[in-house]
């Protein structure tokens, strides 16, 4: 793969080279940290009886690989304990819960979509009134970064964002992002205003296409079906794409993940107590190996 290096000399993939063993070999650690053998003891409670206990959890789609592959080893510490795994855009997921669905744990790539959910949260971010998250179990679990990639020997000469603003003034190539809904598609409409370019004209051209979640967008780039796409680091990183920049805090603001237990959770304590193995050093450990950063 021709390597690309941005203007701010940012290469996502640095210093997680290994992450691939680390999700392969996440189960084999020996080392574990006090409060992961806290959790994994409380968690168990549930399912001492021999009944098998299944946490649900609608997670973002960009926590698919990561979120499995700690979900493996927490299931075989814990005996009894399975997931059912629910992984779309939050925005989705959050109409989903909204409308019904089952759900003990929800992971949002975005404080948008939690916050359309919390009653705790402003009348501005909750517009609905909605009531379904446990305000006291909210945290902010993860921060990701923004970044921007090509296909491999792309010749478009689309090196940073400020090449991409200037190929879409010109209208000379095609650009996927993710749809309004879908957080990373918030962050990119937040970066071509921060270029003053104009959405919805651009599209009205043929020059931006859309993707329903960051994984949509990610294949459309890894496939070369498109130019150029705004994805995140750890998507870019599990597609084996180099990004070519990375979008600053001015462009498009921090992402961060916040996760919360449901008031409505079937297994509401188990809930809290795999949030709690979340956050633990050695589930740190494979979500920082594929570039998120651990809060």
């Amino acid at each position: 793969m021709k390597t690309m290096i941005s203007r701010r000399g940012f290469l996502c993939a640095a210093g997680i080279a290994s992450a691939s063993a680390v999700l392969t070999a996440c189960g084999g650690s020996s080392s574990s940290t006090a409060s992961s053998t806290a959790s994994s003891a409380a968690a168990s409670s549930e399912a001492a009886s021999g009944e098998s206990m299944e946490l649900i959890v609608f997670a973002a789609a960009s926590l698919t690989e990561t979120l499995s592959a700690i979900a493996e080893t927490y299931s075989a510490e814990n005996p009894g304990v399975t997931f059912s795994f629910n992984f779309d855009s939050s925005g989705t997921l959050k109409t989903q819960i909204q409308e019904g669905a089952d759900c003990d744990l929800f992971i949002s790539a975005g404080q948008k979509q939690m916050n359309q959910l919390d009653s705790t949260a402003s009348a501005e971010g909750n517009t609905e009134g909605l009531d379904f998250v446990d305000a006291e179990s909210r945290v902010n679990l993860l921060e990701n970064k923004v970044v921007l990639c090509v296909p491999e020997g792309s010749d478009k000469g689309i090196d940073s964002f400020d090449s991409l603003a200037e190929h879409l003034k010109a209208e000379d190539i095609l650009f996927c992002m993710g749809n309004s809904d879908v957080p990373v598609g918030q962050y990119t409409q937040k970066i071509l205003a921060y270029y003053d370019l104009d959405e919805a004209a651009l599209a009205a051209a043929g020059v931006i296409t859309y993707g329903s979640n960051v994984k949509e967008v990610t294949t459309q780039v890894s496939e070369a079906s498109v130019d150029a796409g705004v994805v995140y680091c750890t998507d870019a990183y599990s597609a084996g794409l180099t990004p070519v920049d990375e979008a600053t805090k001015e462009m498009c603001g921090q992402v961060i993940y916040p996760a919360a237990v449901m008031k409505n959770a079937l297994h509401a304590e188990a809930a809290k107590e795999f949030l709690a193995y979340l956050r633990t050093d050695k589930a740190a450990t494979v979500f920082e190996s594929v570039g998120f950063t651990a809060l």
